[in-house]
C-alpha cells in the first residue's frame, strides 16, 4: 500500500493538490514475490553444491581409473600375511573403490593357468598379468608356495598385482600409460652369523645340532672338503666340526642358511683342515686353507657326498648278482634311489644311455687324459645330451639301480690313460694358490673368523644385522 498526491474533483478544476491512498497494480506484487522466491532458491541451491563438496572430498579416490598407481611407492613386501602400513591404507583405497581382489598359492602340480581357474581369475585380467611378470618370473618354470595377488576393476582391467617368488622376492605391477611398471619390492631381512661346532659319532649328520634349521648346510659343509674328505669312508668317530654361517630371517621366521664363512673339520688323528670364504680379487669367492691353497681341484673326491660305499675298488671282487670272482675297478656309494649324482670335474658328455650290466651309464672326457663313469642311473638330468659340457658338481643323473644291481647305488669309476684308477687314491692339486699381498689379505681377513670357530659345542650367537634387499641386489641361500 502506497500514499500518492492527486489532484481530485472540484480541486482538479482548482489546481489543489490533495491527498490520498491508492493501490499498487496486482502485477506489480507479483514479481515483487517472485523475486524473492528466486533468491532463496539459489541459496539453496549453493547451501547443496557445498555440501555436495564436502562430501566428495572425503570419498576415496579411485585412483586406478585415473593410471596414477605407477607413481605410488611399491613397498608390499608380502601378498597378505605382513603387508606395510602403506599397503594396508592402499589396498583398503582400492577395495572401498569397489575394486575386486585375488589371491592364489601355486599348488604342487599347478600351472598357472590351472590356478587361474582355481580363482576365477577374469580372462582380460589373466592377459594383463601375464603381460606384466614377463620378463620377471619364468610361468613355466613354477615352485609350490609362490603366491600371487590381483586387484581388479569392474571392468576387470589390473589396478595392482604381485607376484611373491620366496619370502625375500616379489615383485609389484602397476598401470602405467603403455603398460605396466613393474618393480622388485623392498624386503628387510635379519641376518645372525653363528658358530655351530660338534663331534662325529655314527656320521656327518649326527655332528650337528639336533634342532638344524635345513641339512642343506650338511651337504654345503661337505663341498667345501669335497676334495680333500670322502665323507663317505674317512669319517671316524671322535672327529670334530666346527663352522661360521649366516641365518637369514624375516620378520623372525627363518628363510634359509647363507655363506658358510669358515668351516673347520679335525680328525681325531690330529689332522685339521680348514676354510675360509674369501675373494682375493674383491669380485669371486671361493674357499681357502689358511696357508692359500684353494680348496677344490680339478675333481671332487665323491659325486654323491653323503652315502655310503657298498663296495671297494678291488681286483677280485665277488661280483653280488652274477656271484663269480672279477675284477670291480670303480667304487659302489648306495644311497637312496633318486639322489642327485655330481660331475667329478669339468668336462663334456662322451657317452650317455643303457650298457648292458652298468644300466644307465654317463662318461664324461675331462681333458689330460681323464674319464670318469657314472653307472646304474635310474635318470638323467633332461637338459644334457651327448656333446654337452658339463661343470664340476653339475647335476648330470640320480642315483638308481638299473644293470645289474641288488639296490640303488652309483658305480663310480675314474679312468686315466686308459687305465682305471682307484678314485679315493689319487691327489690332485688345488686349482689356485695365493701369494704376496693376496696372501696376507687373506691372513688379516680371517683372524675373527679363526677365533669363532673355537666356539664351544652346539650353536652360538656371534651377531645380527639388518639389511634391505632392493632393486637388481641379489640374495644367494643354500
Amino acid at each position: 500500500m502506497t500514499y500518492t498526491y492527486k489532484k481530485v474533483g472540484a480541486a482538479r478544476d482548482m489546481g489543489i493538490l490533495k491527498f490520498c491512498r491508492t493501490r499498487k497494480p496486482r502485477n506489480q506484487t507479483m514479481q515483487a514475490l517472485k523475486k524473492f522466491l528466486y533468491s532463496i532458491h539459489c541459496l539453496t541451491v549453493t547451501i547443496f553444491a557445498l555440501l555436495c563438496l564436502f562430501l566428495f572430498s572425503n570419498l576415496p579416490r579411485p585412483i586406478g581409473n585415473d593410471r596414477q598407481l605407477a607413481s605410488q611407492d611399491s613397498v608390499e613386501n608380502g601378498i597378505s600375511n605382513s603387508p606395510t602400513d602403506h599397503n594396508r591404507s592402499n589396498l583398503a583405497e582400492l577395495l572401498k573403490a569397489g575394486y575386486n581382489e585375488i589371491h592364489g598359492t601355486i599348488q604342487r602340480g599347478d600351472s598357472l593357468a590351472r590356478s587361474f581357474e582355481k580363482h576365477d581369475v577374469p580372462s582380460l585380467a589373466r592377459a594383463q598379468f601375464i603381460q606384466a611378470f614377463k620378463n620377471k618370473v619364468d610361468f613355466t618354470n613354477l615352485h609350490p608356495g609362490e603366491q600371487y595377488s590381483i586387484v581388479h576393476d569392474n571392468n576387470n582391467q589390473i589396478v595392482k598385482s604381485v607376484y611373491r617368488v620366496n619370502p625375500y622376492t616379489s615383485y609389484t605391477a602397476l598401470p602405467v600409460a603403455n603398460g605396466f611398471k613393474v618393480v622388485r619390492d623392498e624386503v628387510q631381512l635379519q641376518v645372525k652369523t653363528v658358530a655351530i661346532s660338534g663331534e662325529v659319532s655314527s656320521s656327518l649328520f649326527a655332528a650337528f645340532p639336533d634342532d638344524l634349521k635345513s641339512p642343506r648346510l650338511v651337504y654345503a659343509f661337505a663341498d667345501i672338503f669335497a676334495s680333500k674328505l670322502d665323507f663317505n669312508t674317512e669319517t671316524m668317530p671322535g672327529d670334530h666340526i666346527n663352522l661360521v654361517v649366516e641365518e637369514y630371517y624375516r620378520l623372525n621366521e627363518f628363510i634359509g642358511y647363507g655363506n658358510i664363512l669358515a668351516a673347520r673339520y679335525k680328525k681325531v688323528s690330529g689332522e685339521v683342515l680348514e676354510a675360509f670364504y674369501h675373494a682375493p680379487d674383491n669380485k669371486n669367492f671361493c674357499y681357502f686353507d689358511s696357508t692359500g691353497n684353494e680348496l677344490g681341484s680339478s675333481f671332487i673326491r665323491s659325486p654323491v657326498p653323503i652315502g655310503r660305499v657298498s663296495s671297494s675298488f678291488s681286483y677280485n671282487r665277488m661280483h653280488p648278482v652274477l656271484g663269480i670272482v672279477r675284477p670291480h675297478l670303480g667304487v659302489d656309494l648306495a644311497a637312496p634311489s633318486g639322489t642327485p649324482v655330481m660331475a667329478s670335474a669339468d668336462g663334456r658328455i662322451i657317452s650317455m644311455g643303457s650298457n648292458g650290466g652298468f644300466g644307465n651309464l654317463i662318461v664324461i672326457a675331462h681333458g689330460n687324459d681323464f674319464k670318469s663313469f657314472y653307472g646304474h642311473l635310474s635318470g638323467y638330468n633332461n637338459n644334457l645330451h651327448v656333446g654337452s659340457l658339463v661343470r664340476q658338481k653339475q647335476i648330470i643323473g640320480y642315483v638308481g639301480a638299473t644293470g645289474l644291481a641288488t639296490g640303488p647305488h652309483l658305480d663310480y669309476r675314474l679312468q686315466y690313460r686308459g687305465v682305471f684308477k682307484n678314485p679315493f687314491a689319487i691327489k690332485f692339486q688345488p686349482k689356485s694358490i695365493l701369494q704376496g699381498k693376496q696372501l696376507e689379505d687373506l691372513r688379516q681377513s680371517i683372524g675373527a673368523l679363526t677365533r669363532n670357530l673355537s666356539k664351544n659345542q652346539g650353536e652360538n650367537l656371534i651377531e645380527t644385522k639388518a639389511i634391505n634387499l632392493v632393486e637388481n641386489q641379489k640374495l644367494t641361500l643354500l
